[in-house]
């Protein structure tokens, strides 16, 4: 008589909201706001309603973080690309290791504020924006430079959330 075959695979670890947002240096709230945004976001219901991540849904909102804070989508342009990388058959992990589309370089020269920058990056009016669902067709000059402004941004509200 054979033995019974056994499960050698240990149980996927869960991971409360809480967790997950302290993971991903994301607030809870945006957390469910994303869950209805993008349908691919969809963790596990305990039984009394809690959300509990998996690994995979961590990396996913990674990904999601990652376009819409650092390469500039809007949550509908977010989630086609999403949805098509993912149709594709390129996994979560592979969006994870994909460099972005637009990397932050620093700012050139810095004798010039980022202020004066931004003055001078601005395109003309009436300037084409770009479609609605994708980032503003905008130079690489102006995006790294938005990008710098935002950085000492969240550095400069990081030092006054410490006092």
């Amino acid at each position: 008589m054979a033995a019974p075959a056994q499960h050698s695979a240990e149980p996927e670890r869960l991971y409360r909201i809480g967790d997950v947002s302290r993971l991903t240096d994301t607030k809870p709230f945006v957390l469910r706001f994303w869950e209805t945004e993008f349908p691919m976001l969809q963790p596990v219901k305990a039984p009394k309603g809690h959300r509990l991540y998996r690994q995979e849904d961590i990396d996913l909102i990674r990904v999601i973080k990652r376009l819409l804070y650092e390469e500039g989508f809007t949550i509908p342009g977010a989630r086609r690309h999403l949805a098509e990388a993912l149709a594709s058959g390129e996994g979560v992990a592979g969006l994870l290791e994909r460099a972005p589309m637009h990397a932050p370089q620093a700012v050139s020269t810095p004798e010039r504020t980022a202020q004066a920058n931004l003055l001078d990056a601005l395109p003309e009016r009436g300037a084409a924006s770009g479609d609605a669902g994708e980032p503003a067709a905008v130079s690489a000059d102006v995006r790294r430079t938005l990008v710098a402004v935002r950085q000492e941004l969240r550095a400069i509200l990081t030092l006054l959330g410490a006092r």
